[in-house]
């Protein structure tokens, strides 16, 4: 029953530092883990496990919800620097292309 206990707070204590999406959410799932683990431990082993499972779930619900948020800016920080690079592509191309088309005017103009 403590191995139980032990390994369902290890799964919270895992999935929650790197979950970190709202603070006050993470938090309060994991204190429902910690209340699940605590009433495995004190005999209540149906309604603990549900408890503890539920926490588990909700913390990586929200951390789901945080990678998302941060992928969405991530890519958006990363739009404007795609654009330039593009366009400067692009310029490149005109440049280049105006580079061949003066040195052909100027080989056939003489």
């Amino acid at each position: 029953m403590s191995s139980a206990m032990a390994i369902l707070t290890a799964l919270a204590l895992l999935a929650s530092p790197a979950l970190a999406a709202d603070d006050s959410k993470v938090k309060a799932a994991t204190g429902q883990v910690e209340t699940g683990a605590k009433k495995i431990g004190s005999g209540k082993i149906g309604e603990g496990v549900e408890q503890t499972a539920k926490g588990i779930g909700k913390t990586v619900e929200e951390g789901a919800k945080f990678t998302g948020e941060k992928l969405k800016e991530a890519g958006r920080a990363a739009e404007p620097p795609a654009k330039n690079a593009g366009q400067n592509l692009k310029d490149g191309a005109v440049s280049f292309g105006q580079s061949v088309k003066n040195f052909f005017t100027r080989l056939f103009s003489n």
